[in-house]
């Protein structure tokens, strides 16, 4: 869920090992449950936040059993959520900024833990708004191109109301404005498209490489050590090259 959409960064996530799998369902879970929290209903027919998580949850190939298992848990009188949404900026080396949506039960505990990482592998947590101003909230919205037609996928995605759309290695990438995400999302289901990724994303305005190979090894130990922490949900940043690392 790090950085911008590159397609080796999704087909790594969807290789994930089954820890790892099972790190992505339980957040994805969460998100789900706050979903049902603000939405009001555990049904995604009332709930349009909820059928964004559920096309998510597709994308990251969470079986429908644990889909399931979601809803039913947090439907009704068992839909007791303690989750708070707090998100958190810095800068890691080289001055690759960072952006970290958590999910936490005990903030205290979140914001300790993101700032030992900050301080121990990037140039420390900033203020609120001290980087996300270089990022842009968009739907992204990615499919496998192989088999589809471009210019029916790209016309059929425009109509939907899509603001952009890219051809990258092996790839269409669609972008929305956050409003008009689900409308689009929708309207290419229907037409029978699957997803390889789908969620509102900071996409960055610009990009920071890197050039030394000690200041990836810490942006690395930063990012994966950010994403392993139970209560983040997602971390964007604006390095470019972070595919280059192979350490």
């Amino acid at each position: 869920m790090s950085g911008h959409s590159k397609w080796n960064n999704i087909a790594k996530r969807k290789g994930a090992n089954d820890a790892k799998k099972a790190k992505i369902f339980t957040k994805i879970g969460r998100e789900m449950a706050i979903a049902i929290k603000e939405g009001g209903s555990a049904n995604p027919d009332f709930n349009a936040r909820l059928r964004d998580c559920i096309a998510k949850a597709k994308a990251n190939n969470m079986p429908n059993d644990n889909i399931k298992r979601t809803l039913d848990k947090y439907s009704g009188a068992n839909g007791q959520v303690d989750y708070e949404a707090n998100n958190y900026e810095g800068y890691g080396v080289g001055g690759v900024a960072v952006v970290v949506e958590t999910l936490t039960d005990n903030k205290n505990r979140t914001v300790a833990d993101v700032r030992h990482l900050f301080d121990k592998y990037g140039a420390g947590l900033g203020a609120s708004g001290c980087v996300s101003w270089q990022f842009d909230k968009k739907g992204v919205i990615i499919m496998e191109s192989e088999g589809l037609d471009e210019d029916a996928v790209m016309m059929q995605a425009l109509d939907a109301g899509a603001e952009d759309f890219l051809v990258e290695e092996g790839v269409f990438e669609i972008y929305t404005a956050p409003d008009d995400f689900s409308t689009v999302r929708e309207a290419l289901e229907k037409e029978g498209y699957t997803f390889a990724q789908a969620e509102p994303q900071m996409v960055p305005q610009n990009y920071i490489t890197l050039e030394k190979e000690e200041d990836m090894a810490q942006m690395r130990k930063l990012l994966d050590n950010l994403e392993d922490n139970d209560d983040v949900q997602a971390v964007w940043h604006n390095w470019e090259n972070e595919d280059d690392y192979e350490g």
